[in-house]
C-alpha cells in the first residue's frame, strides 16, 4: 500500500485506465478534469487512526436512545421531516452556549454541507474565499464546487498565525470569505481569539465573512477559548462545528453552526428543501440528550493525544502541540517510510504531504500504546 498524499485516496477512475477515458469523454467543467475526489485510504487494519475519527464505540445507553428515537422517528418517514428542524436547533443552542437561541443554528449533512453553504451564499462566481494551508484540504474544493477563486494564505514556518498577520492577508485579498481553522487540520494549533478578532476588524473594511471552523473545539486544552465567545454584537462572525468527532457521529452527518439570526436567514435562501431527513435529526437529538455520556469519552482521547505528545518527544521527534483529537508531529528523516512501517503492523495513520511529518489520530489506550511502541521499533529507540 503506498502512502497517499493531500487527503487524496485512490478513485476507481486512476485504478482503472478504460473507465478514466470515458470520464474525459464526458462534457465535464473545465476545472474539473484531471481533478480527484477528497478521499483517505480506508483500510481494515487493527488501528485505523488516520482520519481522526472516535476510535471508542458509541456507548450502550446512547445506542439505545438512538434506537428509540429513530424507530419514532420511521413510523412518520412517509411525511417530509421538519423543514426549520426547530427541536434540534433548540437542542444545539443548549449545548453551546454562550446565550444562543435556535433562531442562532444552522445545521446540515456533515461540516461539509455547512461549509457548502457558507459559500453559496456568500461566496461564488466572481468572489473569493481564503484559507491558510497546511489546513483542511477540503477549503479548495469547496471553493472549486461553488465557483469561488480559491486564495491560499501563508503561515509562519511554525504552521502558527499571528493577528497581524491574518489581518494584512486579509486587507491584501479583500476575500468575500475567509476560513479560519482552530484547532487547525493538520497542525492540531488553536487560535487565540486575538487572531480571529483581528481577522474581523479586517473583514469589516471590504465585504468579507469570517468563518472559525472549529470542528474539533470539545478537545481543546483547558483555558483554550471558543470564538462563540466572540460572537455577540458580530454579524459577519459564523463559528461552524460537528458531531463527527466529539459526538462520535461520524457515521451521522451532522454538521451545524452558529451566528447572528441573518446568517441563519442567508443560508435557508441556498439550503435545498427538507435538506436534513428525520432519521438525521432524531439521531442529533438522541447524542445532544446524552452529551455527558459522551463528552467523559472525549476526556479519554484528550489523555491519550497528550501522552503521544509527551512520548514523541521523548523519541525526539517534534509534535506541534495539539488542542484537536489528533498529534501532528516532525522530525522524521523519511516519512514515507514510517508511514509504511507502521501499516505493515497494522496501523493506518496520516500522510498529510509535509516532508517529515505525519499525523496521527489519538485513539483508544490500546491503539496509542500499538502506535508508539511500533513506531519506537522503527526509529530504533
Amino acid at each position: 500500500m503506498k502512502s497517499q498524499q493531500n487527503g487524496a485516496g485512490a478513485t476507481p477512475t486512476t485504478e482503472n485506465p478504460d473507465r478514466s477515458d470515458r470520464l474525459a469523454r464526458l462534457p465535464l467543467r473545465d476545472e474539473l478534469r484531471g481533478q480527484e475526489p477528497y478521499g483517505a485510504p480506508q483500510l481494515t487494519v487493527r488501528a485505523m487512526l488516520n482520519v481522526n475519527e472516535t476510535t471508542y464505540d458509541v456507548p450502550a445507553d446512547v445506542v439505545d436512545a438512538i434506537t428509540t428515537e429513530v424507530r419514532h422517528a420511521a413510523q412518520s418517514l412517509n411525511r417530509y421531516p421538519d423543514r426549520e428542524f426547530t427541536r434540534l436547533r433548540e437542542k444545539l443552542a443548549d449545548y453551546l452556549g454562550h446565550g444562543l437561541s435556535a433562531e442562532n443554528i444552522w445545521a446540515a449533512n456533515g461540516s461539509n454541507e455547512i461549509m457548502q453553504h457558507i459559500l453559496q451564499a456568500f461566496a461564488g462566481p466572481g468572489r473569493s474565499v481564503l484559507a491558510f494551508p497546511p489546513t483542511y484540504s477540503m477549503y479548495p474544493l469547496y471553493a472549486r464546487g461553488t465557483y469561488s477563486e480559491y486564495i491560499p494564505g501563508t503561515r509562519g514556518e511554525d504552521f502558527t498565525q499571528s493577528a497581524a498577520d491574518v489581518a494584512r492577508q486579509i486587507r491584501e485579498h479583500r476575500p468575500h470569505v475567509v476560513i479560519l481553522c482552530s484547532p487547525n487540520n493538520p497542525t492540531g494549533t488553536a487560535l487565540g481569539l486575538d487572531v480571529v478578532e483581528a481577522a474581523y476588524a479586517a473583514a469589516l473594511e471590504g465585504d468579507t465573512m469570517v468563518v472559525v471552523d472549529e470542528a474539533y473545539g470539545e478537545f481543546r486544552q483547558n483555558g483554550t477559548p471558543s470564538a462563540l465567545e466572540l460572537l455577540a454584537g458580530r454579524e459577519r462572525l459564523i463559528v461552524s462545528r460537528t458531531m463527527s468527532k466529539a459526538f462520535a457521529l461520524a457515521g451521522g452527518r451532522l454538521g451545524y453552526l452558529a451566528a447572528a439570526e441573518e446568517v441563519t436567514d442567508a443560508l435557508r435562501l441556498v439550503r435545498l428543501p427538507y435538506h436534513l431527513s428525520a432519521v438525521t435529526q432524531a439521531t442529533a437529538e438522541a447524542a445532544l440528550d446524552h452529551s455527558a455520556t459522551l463528552m467523559a469519552n472525549v476526556e479519554r482521547i484528550k489523555s491519550q493525544r497528550d501522552r503521544i505528545v509527551e512520548t514523541l518527544s521523548s523519541y525526539g521527534l517534534t509534535p506541534a502541540p495539539s488542542d484537536a483529537n489528533f498529534v501532528f508531529f516532525g522530525g522524521l528523516s523519511d516519512e514515507k517510510a514510517a508511514w509504511q512501517h507502521l501499516l505493515d503492523d497494522g496501523i493506518l495513520i496520516r500522510d498529510v504531504g509535509i516532508p517529515g511529518h505525519l499525523r496521527v489520530t489519538a485513539g483508544t489506550e490500546e491503539e496509542t500504546t500499538a502506535f508508539l511502541e511500533s513506531l519506537r521499533r522503527h526509529l530504533g529507540r
